[in-house]
């Protein structure tokens, strides 16, 4: 079974996540969408918050499985028996740092494959870090974000 991990802190998640995940899912088996915990690092939404959010804009997508993992990607990915990881590259900046963590993978993950997919010209400007400025300035995010959970944030 070609299992994939598509990990991120989804805080929140953007219209740019599910496009990727939406294009990759005739090449897995099963994508798990995880969300990273750092507990160094500040959220805006709780984790369940995100989770909710997650199992919601998935959940007519069988294929498509939400979890949390705490510690290295490439453990969590060995745990489950995940050989893939599944990134989106949106610019030159996220391929120089997107290449430098995929090669660490394979090293610490035992051959744990990345596989790139460029964003479409229509997401390349959305990340979560964009979406957060937006709600914590009192913006509207509508654009950026599923319609499912649009109406919770």
């Amino acid at each position: 079974m070609k299992i994939a991990v598509f990990p991120g802190s989804f805080d929140p998640i953007t219209t740019g996540h599910v496009d990727l995940v939406k294009r990759a899912l005739p090449l897995f088996d099963k994508i798990v969408v995880a969300v990273g915990v750092n507990t160094q690092k500040k959220y805006l939404f709780s984790l369940e918050t995100r989770l909710g959010w997650l199992e919601k804009v998935f959940e007519d997508m069988p294929k498509v499985e939400v979890a949390s993992f705490e510690n290295l990607t490439a453990h969590y990915c060995q745990k489950i028996g995940a050989r893939y990881l599944l990134r989106g590259l949106r610019n030159a900046s996220d391929f120089d740092y997107e290449k430098t963590i995929s090669q660490l993978n394979d090293i610490v993950g035992d051959g744990l494959e990345t596989i790139f997919l460029i964003s479409r010209p229509e997401y390349s400007h959305i990340s979560s870090t964009i979406v957060r400025e937006i709600i914590k300035g009192g913006g509207d995010a509508s654009p950026f974000i599923p319609k499912v959970i649009e109406p919770k944030i």
